[in-house]
């Protein structure tokens, strides 16, 4: 089997409205409900968003997730955000993460596509296999917490080399 390195694509149904989902990818206090422990957004002329209000293309974020320490912090920029099923932001190594809200088969999908457009095929490598999996584990507690199910992360700093964080 060959892979495309460069691109992954993760989809899940979820029983919820896509306006829920694209609340819970579009603003501070969604995505700290499934996915981050902290989820700040800068609007581009420098003033903090509120945790309810939403990204909007140019947003720059820092993003914190539990489990682990300060340190392992993410710095990027909103790239775009359409305000009812599509935003896309810088993520890490370069890559591009871009997520959408589709109906199909009467089932409301959310795809996340995410980009490596790095030339090195170890790193692309690396960003396939960790975000791919990552992203696996987030999206499907992302449909646990939307479906009235538990927040499945792990919380404890302490515990190591778990799927949950």
């Amino acid at each position: 089997m060959s892979y495309n390195w460069k691109q992954f694509t993760k989809r899940i149904p979820i029983k919820a409205p896509a306006k829920a989902i694209y609340a819970a990818w579009s603003t501070q206090q969604g995505l700290e409900s499934w996915f981050l422990r902290v989820a700040q957004f800068t609007k581009a002329d420098g003033t903090p968003r509120t945790k309810s209000s939403h990204i909007e293309a140019g947003d720059t974020y820092k993003w914190r997730w539990f489990g682990y320490d300060d340190t392992a912090t993410e710095e990027k920029e909103i790239l775009l955000a359409n305000g009812w099923d599509k935003l896309q932001f810088s993520f890490s190594g370069g890559c591009i993460v871009t997520v959408a809200i589709k109906q199909e088969d009467g089932e409301t999908i959310c795809e996340l596509v995410q980009d490596m457009p790095m030339e090195d095929i170890n790193e692309q490598q690396h960003f396939f296999i960790e975000c791919g999996n990552g992203w696996g584990f987030y999206m499907t507690n992302l449909k646990s917490v939307l479906e009235g199910g538990l927040d499945l992360r792990n919380k404890n700093v302490k515990l190591k080399q778990v799927i949950s964080a």
